[in-house]
C-alpha cells in the first residue's frame, strides 16, 4: 500500500527518540488507525495496512500503542477526552444555564465530526473484550452525566423549560450521536456551522414560553 501523502511529513522518518518525537509517533499512528476504523471498521481493518500508510511495519504499532484492541481503545480514550474538554470549556463559560448547555452541545458537536469523536460513537462494545468494555461504559456515563447536570442546572435557572431531564439528554445525545453517521465533510455546511444550526433546533425545543 503506498504511504498517505496526507502523512508524507511523518515523523517516522526521524530516528530521534525523545518524548516528543516518541508523541507524535504515537500521534500519527492512532492519526492512520482512527481513520481506518471510521472508514473501514474495526474487523475490516489489519494493522499492517496501518503500518503500511505510515511506511512503517507492524511492531512499531506494537512497541508504540500495542495490539489492535488497544489501538481502538486508545482511539476512543482520545475521543471521549475531547469530550471532556468541551463540557469543562463549557462549564467555565458565563452565561445562563442555557448559555452553557448549548456552548456544550455545540463542542460535543464539533468532537463527534472529527476523527477520534467518530470513533468513539462508532465503535461497538461488541468489538471489546470485557474488561475494555467495562472502561468504555464508564467513559462515555461521564460524558452523559456531565450533559444531564446541565441540562438540570438549565432547568434549575430558568433559562430552559425542563420536563425531564434524562429524557431530554438521551434526546440531545441521540440526533448529535448520529453526526458520526451522516455528516460530511464535502457537504454545504463546515462542522462549526452544521453544530450551531443543529444545536439551535435542539434548543428551540427546551427555550421557555412566553
Amino acid at each position: 500500500m503506498a504511504t498517505d501523502p496526507a502523512l508524507a511529513g511523518s515523523p517516522f522518518r526521524s530516528t530521534r527518540t525523545n518524548a516528543g518525537e516518541r508523541e507524535e509517533k504515537r500521534d500519527a499512528l492512532l492519526l492512520a488507525a482512527v481513520r481506518m476504523f471510521n472508514e473501514r471498521g474495526f474487523h475490516a481493518t489489519s494493522l499492517d495496512d496501518v503500518a503500511a500508510s505510515l511506511g512503517v511495519t507492524k511492531p512499531v504499532i506494537y512497541h508504540h500503542l500495542g495490539n489492535k484492541e488497544q489501538v481502538l481503545v486508545e482511539c476512543v480514550r482520545r475521543g471521549i477526552g475531547k469530550l471532556h474538554q468541551a463540557a469543562d470549556q463549557a462549564r467555565a463559560e458565563p452565561g445562563t444555564g442555557l448559555d452553557r448547555l448549548r456552548s456544550f452541545l455545540r463542542l460535543y458537536a464539533g468532537v463527534i465530526m472529527g476523527e477520534f469523536g467518530r470513533c468513539v460513537i462508532r465503535t461497538g462494545e461488541e468489538l471489546l473484550s470485557p474488561d475494555a468494555r467495562l472502561k468504555f461504559r464508564a467513559l462515555k456515563r461521564e460524558i452523559d452525566d456531565a450533559m444531564l447536570a446541565m441540562i438540570v442546572d438549565a432547568g434549575a435557572d430558568g433559562s430552559a423549560a425542563i420536563a425531564d431531564a434524562r429524557l431530554t439528554g438521551l434526546a440531545f445525545a441521540g440526533a448529535l450521536n448520529w453526526l458520526a453517521r451522516w455528516y460530511r465533510v464535502d457537504g454545504p455546511l463546515t462542522p462549526p456551522e452544521m453544530a450551531a444550526q443543529l444545536v439551535d433546533i435542539l434548543c428551540a425545543g427546551i427555550e421557555p414560553r412566553q
